[in-house]
């Protein structure tokens, strides 16, 4: 079996990619699916960390922007990604991969706090940890998370999931046809371009700690896995990529 290009790594999903076609909520089929794929991963020796967003349950800006206390909207926000953390937990757990929930706002009864060592000391051991609540401070996405717990934990690369999408694009291919597709990317030009791979801030502290950005589709079948060993899918933004 080929040797996967990287050790550790932090796998990003959004919250509506696992809402599947229904938009909302949680489809446990897309769960399962993704499950799957991190056990594929975790049996190749990769130590895997995951950050999940929680727009397919609430987000805090569409709360915020609609009249409500932008702090409380977004740890409203912050307690949907814990649903969704313990959602994948348990189709791992049922796949026989040992799962832990770390959650940045204590709530000990169904997760443990954050503790940097105390992850690092789980992907050691061969467990999936999954980081709920963001950051656990209102104003910061959860792609800022992924950027932060990845130099936290010297992952070397961040695995973006993207639904709908096979990589980065200098405009809306479902809008524009024509769009053209980057295979190799810069910081600077997300950051210059406004590309939205994430946001600025995570795009910003990726920059600053060289960790590698791999944008791609996970619809099509084994590309969680197929990222890890190092295949050339989607968009690669940062980490020595060509300019």
């Amino acid at each position: 079996m080929p040797k996967p290009k990287y050790n550790r790594v932090i796998l990003k999903l959004s919250g509506e990619a696992l809402a599947g076609e229904q938009g909302f909520g949680i489809s446990l089929d897309v769960v399962n699916m993704i499950a799957a794929e991190i056990r594929e991963v975790v049996n190749r020796g990769v130590e895997v960390a995951v950050v999940v967003g929680g727009g397919n349950i609430w987000r805090g800006e569409a709360g915020s922007a609609r009249g409500m206390d932008r702090t409380t909207a977004d740890y409203m926000g912050m307690l949907a990604t814990t649903i969704n953390a313990l959602a994948l937990q348990d189709s791992l757990e049922k796949l026989g991969v040992e799962t832990r929930v770390q959650s940045a706002i204590e709530m000990r009864q169904i997760a443990e706090p954050y503790i940097r060592r105390r992850a690092m000391r789980h992907l050691e051991k061969g467990r999936v940890v999954i980081f709920a609540s963001g950051t656990g401070n209102p104003y910061f996405s959860t792609d800022t998370t992924a950027a932060l717990r990845a130099a936290e934990i010297e992952a070397e690369v961040i695995l973006m999931a993207k639904r709908g999408v096979d990589g980065v694009y200098d405009s809306d291919p479902h809008i524009n046809p024509g769009a053209k597709k980057y295979t190799h990317l810069d910081y600077i030009d997300v950051l210059n371009k406004g590309l939205g791979v994430m946001d600025s801030t995570a795009t910003s502290l990726c920059m600053d700690n060289r960790i590698p950005i791999v944008v791609f589709n996970f619809d099509m079948p084994n590309n969680i896995v197929r990222a890890v060993m190092g295949e050339e899918i989607g968009t690669i933004v940062g980490g020595g990529a060509p300019k």
